[in-house]
């Protein structure tokens, strides 16, 4: 259990996930060198007892967050992508809507200029799915 990007709730009961989530970030720990193998002993037996969200957040809070999975960057990277996509709608919603208050003050359709932008800013997104990744870079 990660607790440091979120404050635990103290009264909070944790549960058989929560244990094996701690476990599994005292394991890392252990097999980087930052815990002995008697203290990772204690705080594994520490964790395995723990009732609360604070007590396990007591055992991981002098430890570096683990780096995430592959899958867990990937879906990450996944879903921010999507997001700058929601961006570009956006942009195209409003750039459509001043074309179309323009075409409507002069009374004709005229270049559709919104392209332009749109065209580059999807070009970008596109490249950003299809570039190689950097796959010496530790994940």
């Amino acid at each position: 259990m990660d607790d440091r990007r979120e404050p635990p709730v103290p009264a909070l009961r944790v549960s058989d996930r929560d244990r094996d989530e701690t476990l599994g970030v005292l394991a890392a720990a252990l097999a980087e060198g930052r815990l002995d193998p008697h203290e990772h002993e204690i705080r594994s037996t520490r964790a395995l007892r723990a009732r609360t969200a604070d007590e396990l957040a007591a055992l991981t809070a002098d430890l570096p967050a683990p780096a995430p999975t592959r899958s867990e960057q990937d879906r990450k990277d996944l879903r921010e992508w999507l997001a700058e996509w929601r961006y570009w709608l956006g942009g195209a919603v409003i750039m459509s809507g001043i074309w179309g208050a323009r075409c409507a003050q002069k009374g004709e359709l005229t270049y559709y200029w919104p392209v332009t932008p749109l065209g580059v800013w999807a070009a970008v997104l596109i490249a950003i799915a299809i570039w190689p990744r950097d796959t010496g870079r530790q994940r």
